[in-house]
């Protein structure tokens, strides 16, 4: 039997690509818990709501989960090596988030207005927060298999690859919300985004290196000597040795 519908709060059909309406929208005054629900369960509703002109608090709330989400993740990726690195790599990896997210800001603006959307830049720092917030969300849901792997193995390459590869899950998924973004706005021409997402990813994978050690071990807070990613990631993967290492 299908059950009837209230026509006073239409919900949009997954996987349609139909924005929702106004009248899907969060509550100005949502909770914390309510809006987390959301962006995991209807992410366009929150998005919506992101779009929306009216001023909203979603974004700030979003932004003081995200950060925090990706510092207790670099917990995990810390105890590899224990000691000091476990607090090194918790503010590397949560700085790390917020400098990539600051550094592409003002390209994702610009790339919004060439595709000829209509969006303000709270709007699109709210979807900025949200990506990290979804990224950080699954990156802490796969923190306690690190943390087996971690403990229960030596080696750097091994370790930083796992890493990754959470990393990659992650933000496939929180990137996707740009998608969901153009269908509310119904922005037809993504290359734009598509641009973006490409220098966004490209910062993402930079930092790692840019913020070395932050798996492995060294003298250093920081490196001294300029190196880009993958010449350093093919560096710690030829070499698999743990003792010494700076991923």
């Amino acid at each position: 039997m299908n059950t009837p519908t209230d026509p006073s709060n239409p919900q949009p059909t997954p996987g349609s690509g139909n924005p929702p309406t106004a009248a899907a929208s969060l509550a100005h005054d949502a909770s914390l818990g309510t809006i987390l629900d959301t962006l995991l369960k209807r992410p366009l509703v929150l998005i919506h709501t992101l779009c929306d002109s009216k001023p909203s608090r979603h974004w700030l709330l979003l932004a003081l989960v995200a950060l925090p989400a990706f510092a207790l993740y670099g917990l995990f990726v810390g105890s590899f090596s224990g000691g000091t690195q476990i607090l090194a790599a918790s503010a590397k990896v949560g700085g790390g988030a917020l400098l990539s997210a600051l550094i592409c800001f003002p390209s994702l603006y610009i790339f919004a207005c060439l595709t000829g959307a209509e969006v303000s830049l709270r709007s699109l720092a709210g979807m900025l927060f949200a990506m990290l917030t979804l990224t950080g969300l699954l990156l802490l849901g796969f923190a306690p298999v690190a943390w087996v792997f971690s403990q229960s193995t030596d080696s750097v390459a091994f370790i930083g690859t796992l890493h990754l590869l959470f990393w990659t899950v992650g933000i496939w998924f929180g990137l996707r919300l740009f998608r969901h973004m153009a269908n509310v706005l119904r922005i037809t021409e993504r290359a734009h985004l598509h641009v973006w997402v490409a220098v966004f990813v490209l910062v993402c994978l930079q930092m790692t290196t840019a913020l070395r050690p932050i798996i492995g071990t060294s003298d250093h807070w920081l490196p001294k000597e300029k190196k880009f990613f993958i010449a350093h990631w093919i560096e710690n993967l030829s070499s698999g040795a743990r003792s010494g290492s700076e991923q």
